[in-house]
């Protein structure tokens, strides 16, 4: 009988489903599932392997996470013939040296944080790149972003795009909107970073007055209490509401339902949400910044600044044009949508899987 080899996925960030690296991690994981594998043992890392088992069965195996394993001297104990740090920010790494793969999402954080090589973070991160036996990035841009601020080893380089993680098109004709909805409505969501640059869309609606805007997204944090007092400072908040976090039937509801989906973000290593809304055949706004053109394609609409009133314009003049040929551009956004798939992106991982294991 040949040989399993096992391939250590460190996915415990998907503990949190609402966060980027949460659904990155359940939707390759989800992906993978669905191909064989039969000559490989996939391990997961999780808080809570047993709510992963009662979904997956015995497709996988499965370790628990435990905070501790973050420090040097209490890794994981067991060795791997390959690790796959799926993402650039976890603090989980193996104990003992084993082929590494390190999907990269983005490196802001030298932006955000320091661009002083000599700092912790990036310190960490270049740790990280030295033991890389191959490495992934989920966007074009990811990988230029890269290789402008850090020397990049000379392994193997992939670019995988992420999936549309809408699988499944849930009935929302029962769903309660806790907000009203009576009027059209534009739609946002994400985490309530500064990133995210919600002010914008925020400001260009002092210049609309037919519409709404609806923003989801945990809100419970510094940046959520900043946007929610901005709103009330400009007497918006019968205009401007923000959700919280929707469950996936409350998505499904927003996104099926606005007139367009706004996404100013002005740092984004990929970017699920705008997929998500073109698979409801929406017109999608971005901005033109970072990773967004690289997956909003052609047929979406870009804002290159974020002055207010050019902001409104570019909306109008988008609204006129995709409305005025709604077949065709639902069309296209539902055509784009379907270019990014989760059992495509686990096909190809698996395949680096087999690459690093045989260099």
């Amino acid at each position: 009988m040949t040989h399993q080899k096992s391939v250590f996925l460190e996915t415990h960030n998907i503990n949190n489903r609402t966060t980027g690296f949460g659904t990155f991690n359940y939707e390759l994981i989800k992906g993978l599932n669905q191909i064989q594998f039969d000559d490989l043992k996939l391990y997961l890392n999780s808080g809570n392997p047993y709510e992963l088992k009662s979904e997956f069965g015995n497709k996988f195996k499965y370790k628990q996470y435990i905070g501790a394993h973050r420090y040097k001297n209490l890794r994981p104990l067991k060795k791997y013939d390959l690790w796959h740090s799926v993402n650039q920010n976890s603090k989980i790494e193996p104990r003992f040296e084993s082929k590494y793969l390190l999907t990269i999402h983005d490196v802001n954080f030298v932006e955000e944080i320091s661009s002083d090589m000599n700092h912790k973070k990036n310190i960490t991160f270049i740790e990280k790149l030295k033991k890389s036996t191959a490495i992934s990035y989920i966007s074009e841009f990811a990988k230029n972003q890269t290789h402008q601020y850090f020397d990049v080893p000379k392994v193997p380089e992939y670019i995988i795009h992420n999936g549309n993680p809408i699988s499944t098109n849930l009935d929302t004709s029962l769903y309660t909107p806790e907000i009203p909805v009576d009027k059209p409505f534009l739609y946002t969501i994400g985490d309530f970073i500064e990133r995210k640059n919600y002010v914008s869309i925020i400001n260009m609606m002092k210049h609309i007055d037919d519409l709404n805007l609806i923003i989801s997204g945990n809100n419970n944090k510094e940046y959520g209490t900043y946007i929610a007092q901005f709103i009330e400072d400009n007497n918006l908040k019968d205009r401007v509401y923000l959700t919280g976090k929707v469950s996936e039937l409350g998505k499904q509801f927003y996104l099926s339902n606005c007139l367009a989906f706004v996404f100013p973000s002005i740092r984004e290593g990929f970017g699920l949400p705008p997929i998500e809304a073109m698979h409801f055949g929406k017109p999608v706004f971005l901005s033109n910044k970072t990773s967004l053109p690289e997956i909003g394609g052609e047929h979406a609409y870009y804002w290159d600044n974020f002055d207010s009133e050019y902001m409104k314009q570019k909306l109008i003049d988008g609204l006129n044009h995709f409305y005025n040929n709604k077949t065709e551009m639902e069309f296209n956004m539902k055509t784009r949508a379907a270019n990014f798939c989760w059992k495509k992106a686990a096909e190809k991982y698996l395949k680096i899987y087999n690459k690093c294991l045989e260099i």
